[in-house]
């Protein structure tokens, strides 16, 4: 593994390489807790794929959330495919066991008119539940509108409405890139709303 350190207006980015796998990870360092957890909880949102997965690890408290690291796993197109989902596996493992996260939010299946593609998100995600499954994180599924619903206040906002909200709730100077990452995000932001409260359940449930 090779890490390469960037600086980005005082804060650190972080290349990491592997075999196979080029895993861009950002890390909001200054948010690191020691200690037993006081009233907050730890939310893994991934958005799946054999591509790219991104993944947002968020804190959330009192309806108010922090990205303690985010970023997107991705795999190598000319990779054997199931060296690819190992690589998936083996990368959304380590995040899994550093963050230890209370709970996992995923998207809900969905049938796409690509069958090949279908069937390749499907098998990604059968992993993803597997790393979930070994790390004794349950996992909670959402559909489109409710986390638009959760993050915007509107079952039919756009993607950038969508994404600009995201980064407002978590207090980033940019939206995070790649989409898919920004796209986590907002999953581990419906999941902390859907929790949060009997109303906000209510709300999601509409969706």
């Amino acid at each position: 593994m090779i890490i390469i350190e960037r600086k980005n207006r005082g804060k650190p980015r972080f290349f990491l390489f592997f075999l196979g796998l080029v895993w861009y990870n950002k890390t909001n360092y200054c948010l690191i807790l020691m200690g037993e957890r006081g009233g907050f909880v730890i939310i893994l949102g991934l958005d799946p794929g054999y591509a790219i997965v991104g993944y947002g690890v968020v804190q959330a408290q009192n309806s108010r959330y922090r990205s303690l690291e985010h970023g997107a796993i991705v795999t190598k197109a000319g990779e054997p495919f199931e060296r690819r989902l190992e690589i998936i596996y083996d990368a959304l493992s380590s995040v899994l066991a550093k963050w230890k996260p209370e709970s996992m939010a995923l998207e809900k299946l969905y049938f796409s008119n690509n069958k090949t593609t279908a069937i390749g998100v499907a098998e990604a995600r059968g992993v993803i539940l597997l790393a979930a499954r070994k790390a004794g994180v349950p996992v909670f599924e959402y559909t489109p509108m409710q986390v638009k619903i959760a993050v915007t206040g509107y079952g039919g906002a756009k993607k950038p409405q969508v994404m600009e909200m995201t980064r407002r709730l978590l207090c980033l100077q940019e939206v995070p890139k790649p989409d898919d990452t920004a796209d986590a995000l907002a999953m581990a932001i419906c999941h902390g709303q859907a929790a949060g409260s009997a109303l906000r359940r209510s709300l999601l449930q509409r969706g």
